[in-house]
């Protein structure tokens, strides 16, 4: 009698389990259905990290745009090929002719400043009148922008372009000062470079400008409409990084004082007859934060192309980082055939993610032994992209954000009221409604999934 008991129970106990599974589906359908948002738009994917048991899905094996959250993947396959003790380097040599090659190492977070230290340590160590002054910018191709990134979208300081000279994070600052109220405001760069402003900025209120290139008439200007009542500075990427560095470079030969008049020119750097004159490093750790908390497409880009190169020992390049990013799916059991990668940083519209594909990944995560670095760098309600956002959930939400015209995207971990680590992913693709409107959908779903399940 005791063990039918203990049999119905059990069943009892399944049964409830069960019942309240469909109840929490229900309510997960009923808020997207009340969003208003077509339903064939929205693609979510909720699993169980400790079991990997689906709890929620919705289209989940539907190809959708990931956007930024693309990043997540992008990302942790350059940190499995680089390693946690890789540098950013940026190397000053001298041969024994008493030529200067200066090796770029692509890093993001080079500056004036630190490419003025190589020159200042030449001259320090008597290197005046060099023969000749070599560039090594093999670590990566010269494509500086990923494929499909919109081309009249140039100015937007979320993408700069990326190369192999990358400096100051290939910016302009840009200085509006007004004038006589009514007058013309003035224009100037904090740093040469040539670039002719039309200038249709007024002295007044409110303080709001606006930047136009046409690059089909001239790359090098640019219109500023708009006005200004008091000084402002403006951050706009650099239509040729290239020539943006060659011109700090020259200014710190000039600065000082180091004799060389004729052209850089390129050649790889030897393996023998030079000796180190001195070296910039930044380390690999600082670009998770920037990438996954902040969302850096200008570091993200930099990273998964350098990543690309060291796997295929050769340049950097898109074809080289989708090789890397194949194997390391490949390794990790991650089924890749029905995703598209493009680019680092999920800026193009023709990546392509299910989010099946993201939750598997998210948990597959959980096993590596560098989970809690990536998880703690995934920002929380209040931090990075979260800032605003999200704030009901508290510490109980680590999320990366997605978000490009008519494509808002979500993925991370969840902890429910039950104490249960849940992985997510939500993708609403939907050019018919607002950008707000579909992330207010996205923290329904989960205020639905934290308080249900």
């Amino acid at each position: 009698m005791k063990k039918i008991v203990n049999i119905l129970i059990i069943i009892l106990i399944c049964l409830n389990f069960s019942f309240g599974e469909k109840a929490a589906a229900i309510t997960v359908n009923k808020v997207i259905a009340d969003s208003g948002i077509n339903k064939s738009a929205v693609s979510v994917s909720v699993k169980d990290v400790e079991t990997g048991k689906v709890i929620f899905e919705l289209n989940e094996k539907q190809p959708m745009i990931p956007a930024s959250t693309l990043k997540l993947i992008t990302f942790s396959a350059a940190y499995d090929t680089l390693g946690e003790d890789y540098e950013f380097k940026t190397s000053l040599y001298k041969t024994k002719n008493n030529e200067l090659i200066l090796k770029l190492g692509a890093d993001p977070y080079l500056k004036t400043g630190e490419l003025n230290d190589l020159i200042k340590e030449a001259k320090a160590k008597n290197i005046i009148e060099p023969k000749a002054f070599f560039i090594d910018d093999s670590i990566l191709d010269n494509n500086e922008w990923g494929e499909g990134w919109q081309w009249d979208d140039d100015l937007n300081p979320l993408m700069p372009k990326f190369s192999s000279y990358n400096l100051d994070g290939n910016m302009l600052s840009v200085v509006i000062n007004p004038n006589a109220k009514g007058s013309p405001a003035t224009i100037y760069t904090t740093k040469f470079y040539p670039t002719t402003f039309m200038n249709l900025v007024v002295t007044d209120a409110p303080d709001k400008v606006t930047f136009i290139r046409q690059n089909h008439i001239s790359p090098d200007m640019i219109t500023v409409e708009g006005s200004v009542s008091k000084t402002i500075t403006e951050k706009i990427p650099v239509n040729n990084p290239k020539r943006y560095f060659i011109l700090r470079l020259e200014e710190a030969i000039r600065n000082e004082k180091i004799e060389f008049y004729d052209k850089f020119k390129q050649k790889k750097l030897p393996k023998d007859n030079i000796y180190l004159v001195k070296e910039i490093k930044h380390t690999l750790p600082i670009a998770r934060h920037d990438i996954i908390t902040n969302s850096s497409n200008f570091v993200a880009e930099t990273v998964y192309k350098i990543a690309g190169g060291k796997f295929a020992n050769d340049t950097g390049s898109q074809e080289n980082s989708l090789k890397m990013f194949n194997e390391f799916c490949k390794k990790e059991g991650l089924d890749a055939s029905d995703i598209r990668v493009v680019d680092g940083s999920g800026t193009s519209k023709n990546n392509i993610m299910t989010a099946d594909f993201m939750t598997s990944f998210l948990i597959n995560r959980t096993k590596k032994d560098h989970f809690k670095e990536l998880k703690n760098a995934l920002p929380t309600p209040g931090e990075g992209t979260l800032s605003t956002r999200m704030l009901y959930f508290k510490d109980n939400l680590r999320a990366k954000t997605g978000t490009l015209s008519d494509v808002s995207c979500l993925a991370g971990y969840i902890t429910t009221r039950n104490g249960k680590l849940y992985a997510f992913d939500i993708m609403i693709n939907d050019p018919k409604t607002k950008n707000a409107d579909k992330k207010t959908l996205e923290e329904h779903i989960l205020r639905a999934i934290h308080s249900s399940y």
